[in-house]
């Protein structure tokens, strides 16, 4: 799926550094701001994949250890207990949304604790960050981070290529990262601490995509695209002595070194007229596979080959599984069977139609099966069977013409891994999804083995825009590539997403606030309508009609009964009609382009926002007028909403850091603004349930307060704010929308851009009590409860979370837990609390933020820590001199 979308909102947003580990949220604060804090629990709302999955990557010394890169939403690492992903880059911030791109990854096979990301999303000034490569000890738990002096594209044309970062086999303190756009080869000698660039390596590449792009998307130079060791040769602790190369270059693609990287030499007698997507060495047998296509993908590519060099002899043999000439596609995906290194198996990655195909070889490319068949056409055979029960709305609700079917096995099919140890097991990445089998080898034996998604826990999407209605169903959603959901049910996998029609990206939605069941969605569709509509509540849809010039999705509004609606749809003005829109006419006094919303109460009445200028119309969109309210951001990277159950009573979130940027209240239908004071940046606003006792809705915000950029919630219409997520939890960029939740208080549905919905629920079971805390005095008294649950656990690490409960009856204004490790564990990073170990004995107590515990009220903080022959659980916490229950 196309993943290009540009954030112009954080463009102007200065660089900033990416957390090593989740510290503890800085107690920061602004003159006559109090900022208190909660402690949420962070979930997704389950929609199991939903975006390109370019690498896989295998530790090919140790059994189940497996990561997964995406372009936009991090990376992975597979839990084999459960058969699911845990994300590993949650902890990007704001400023360095880009780093959630993640171009290359790679496990270290001497130390499986070890494994680094290259990361950065866009080479061009749509990321305004360099690149940087982060390195990690306990599996992706924590990171640190080094800065690199050029940018890395995990979202640019040829990301399916690699891996462009590689570790030594044999002595695991050097690797190699291929940079983009003419930066050459790097190194590092200290585990990735330091780089430097590879000064005698001869090509720097020279393909682009599209030399005319002048975004300088298309037109960067694709670079070093994969480093691959020939482990063989090289001794234990030693530099591997060969090592090749990927270049971007149709006339010189392999570079290899054989005095570990003091010289290298082009390859001679290689395939020419081709670019190098995969390089993957069977050291057994000593041959080097290679995967060409004539472009750099993951989208284009029309004609492709295999190749084979044997390392030995220098000769060079094409094992194409198919003549050059019936190719429309190029290869990529590329993987050899370890435990049969004589099997290869390869994609032609960009057949989109009718389906990708997928070859395999027995006899190191001697001869080729492949995935499916032709009988006579278009009839297909297929080796395989193919289950989406576990995430059904992979058939996008199509009904194809042979020899299309549905689910297809995949587009953009550029990873392919078979399990290093496990010869069964193969996954490989689609446009869509992460696929898998666990019986291949059937393939072999004349049986159809099972293809099933393997994607639970990565979650991919990006989110425009979301509704949480008063009744029917919880949770809507307006997504990139995939178009949206409605979730019944946030813990199970819809059964489909929108359709009739199914746009490629919706980009708005809104529903009638006196009346849920009417929704209305608009997006982006190559050819058809862009609106849709609902009246049970998302459930189905049918398509409205477009007025004249209409070229995308743009933002619509429903009036609050659902009696009429107004759309400002790309490529044309601002439009409104009674009924379900098979009648359009052309809203007057407002520009094309504006954000458009409803109010909540009146149905007449709507609103529009562009270019600093706040519009309103009282006759159901026919007309608009200019409100007279000044200081509002004169850029259009604003969001707006009106409160449910009050007229006029608008909120609007904006700005950049060039110029006004705020949080802004009115209560007069947008006559006068007040911008709040306490709020120093906001980009997005959202209503939830009232607080018990409180009088007005929670307000939610992405924000900067207090100097802390994070999400914040409101019980008293902004006059105090709480920071709901931490540091281990920010998702990069939170721009684009959020809503609290009418029917649950406290629970916040928050977009990213790249790891799905992500929705918070409160420990605070009090239903509401914001505030500032502060102090650690006096000591608490009254009964505690703890709950200490190990979360992840691997050879000599592993990760815990504890929660501490006040089940008393009076508050807590500072509190200090200690426990005992009975195997001798140690914490080697904590956040969320400040802490001390002498010996096996720790002690955790409060940060500034979050020492205020009120009755019924929870606190909780998390740690990484070491661990040799046992991990027991700790079986006895005191609060102070005071013992607490366990749970």
């Amino acid at each position: 799926m196309r993943r290009t979308r540009v954030l112009t909102a954080v463009l102007a947003l200065a660089a900033g550094l990416l957390a090593g580990t989740p510290p503890a949220l800085a107690a920061a604060g602004t003159a006559g701001t109090t900022l208190a804090a909660d402690t949420y629990t962070w979930k997704n709302a389950r929609i199991d994949g939903g975006g390109f999955v370019p690498g896989i990557v295998f530790n090919r010394t140790e059994k189940n250890l497996a990561y997964a890169r995406t372009d936009i939403g991090g990376a992975y690492r597979w839990q084999e207990s459960t058969k699911t992903w845990t994300p590993l880059l949650d902890s990007v911030g704001w400023a360095d949304w880009g780093h959630t791109g993640v171009v290359s990854l790679a496990s270290d096979s001497v130390d499986p604790n070890k494994v680094y990301a290259a990361v950065g999303t866009y080479t061009n000034s749509w990321d305004p960050t360099n690149g940087a490569v982060l390195r990690s000890a306990d599996r992706g738990a924590s990171w640190q981070k080094t800065d690199l002096p050029f940018k890395l594209g995990g979202n640019m044309p040829g990301r399916g290529m690699g891996e462009r970062l590689a570790i030594d086999p044999n002595k695991d303190s050097v690797l190699y990262l291929g940079a983009p756009s003419g930066k050459g080869l790097w190194r590092s000698t200290d585990s990735g601490v330091t780089w430097s660039q590879v000064a005698n390596f001869p090509d720097v590449g020279n393909y682009v995509q599209d030399p005319t792009d002048t975004s300088g998307y298309a037109s960067d130079n694709q670079g070093i695209v994969w480093v691959t060791f020939d482990e063989a040769g090289g001794t234990s602790g030693g530099a591997t002595k060969t090592i090749y190369v990927g270049v971007a270059d149709k006339d010189n693609a392999v570079y290899r070194s054989t005095d570990a990287g003091a010289t290298w030499t082009r390859l001679a007698g290689q395939p020419t007229g081709y670019l190098a997507h995969k390089g993957v060495l069977d050291a057994k047998n000593g041959y080097l596979y290679l995967a060409y296509s004539d472009k750099g993908g993951p989208y284009d590519g029309g004609k492709g080959q295999l190749w084979r060099y044997a390392t030995a002899t220098g000769t060079w043999t094409n094992i194409s599984p198919v003549a050059e000439a019936d190719t429309y596609y190029g290869f990529s995906g590329l993987t050899v069977d370890r435990q049969h290194p004589g099997t290869v198996m390869a994609t032609a990655y960009s057949s989109w139609w009718p389906d990708t195909q997928i070859f395999r070889s027995t006899d190191s490319g001697g001869t080729w099966t492949k995935a499916w068949d032709y009988t006579s056409y278009p009839n297909r055979s297929n080796r395989y069977t193919i289950d989406v029960s576990a995430t059904p709305w992979l058939t996008f609700g199509a009904n194809p013409s042979p020899p299309e079917q549905t689910p297809k096995l995949g587009w953009m099919t550029e990873s392919l891994e078979i399990d290093p140890f496990n010869s069964d097991r193969m996954m490989y990445g689609t446009g869509a999804t992460l696929y898998g089998t666990e019986d291949l080898t059937k393939w072999d034996s004349g049986g159809q083995f099972t293809v099933k998604p393997m994607v639970q826990g990565l979650e991919e999407t990006a989110v425009n825009d979301l509704a949480s209605p008063p009744s029917g169903a919880p949770l809507l959603s307006a997504l990139g590539d995939i178009g949206g959901f409605r979730h019944t049910d946030l813990t199970k996998v819809p059964s489909m997403l929108f359709t009739s029609p199914t746009f490629t990206t919706t980009t708005s939605l809104d529903f009638a606030e006196s009346n849920p069941n009417t929704v209305v969605r608009v997006g982006d569709l190559d050819s058809g309508p862009h609106i849709a509509f609902s009246t049970d509540n998302g459930a189905n849809w049918f398509a409205g009609t477009d007025p004249s010039g209409v070229s995308g999705g743009g933002t619509v509004a429903a009036a609050s009964d659902g009696s009429r609606f107004v759309w400002s749809p790309a490529g044309t003005g601002v439009q409104y009609a009674t009924g379900f829109g098979s009648s359009w006419s052309a809203s007057s006094g407002i520009p094309s382009g504006a954000i458009v919303e409803s109010d909540r109460v009146d149905p007449k009445t709507f609103y529009g926002f562009k270019s600093g200028k706040f519009y309103v119309s009282s006759d159901g969109g026919a007309t608009f007028a200019a409100s007279s309210a000044t200081g509002l951001p004169s850029g259009d990277s604003v969001r707006f909403k009106a409160l449910p159950g009050t007229k006029g009573d608008v909120w609007l979130a904006g700005g950049a850091t060039d110029g006004a940027y705020g949080l802004w209240h009115s209560t007069d239908s947008g006559s006068t603004f007040t911008k709040l004071s306490n709020v120093e940046q906001a980009d997005t606003i959202g209503f939830g349930k009232a607080a018990t006792g409180a009088s007005y809705q929670t307000l939610y915000t992405s924000a900067k307060i207090g100097g802390v950029r994070g999400i914040f919630r409101s019980t008293d219409k902004g006059a105090t704010w709480t920071r709901v997520n931490d540091d281990a939890h920010q998702w990069g960029w939170t721009g684009a929308a959020i809503t609290g939740d009418p029917r649950v208080y406290g629970r916040v549905y928050v977009s990213t851009n790249g790891r799905g919905v992500i929705y918070g629920d409160t420990s605070d079971t009090s239903g509401g009590g914001d505030g500032g805390g502060g102090g650690t005095d006096p000591t608490p008294t009254g009964a505690c409860t703890v709950t200490y649950k190990i979360t992840n656990q691997w050879s000599g690490g592993f990760q815990a979370d504890v929660q501490l409960s006040n089940t008393g009856s009076t508050a807590w204004n500072g509190w200090s837990l200690g426990w005992s490790f009975a195997d001798g564990q140690k914490i080697t990073q904590l956040w969320n609390a400040d802490y001390t170990q002498s010996g096996t004995a720790v002690t955790a107590k409060n940060v500034t933020w979050n020492a205020t515990v009120a009755a019924g009220s929870s606190v909780g903080f998390g740690f990484t820590g070491s661990w040799s022959g046992a991990n027991t659980k700790p079986t006895a916490f005191k609060l102070g001199d005071q013992s607490c229950t366990t749970a």
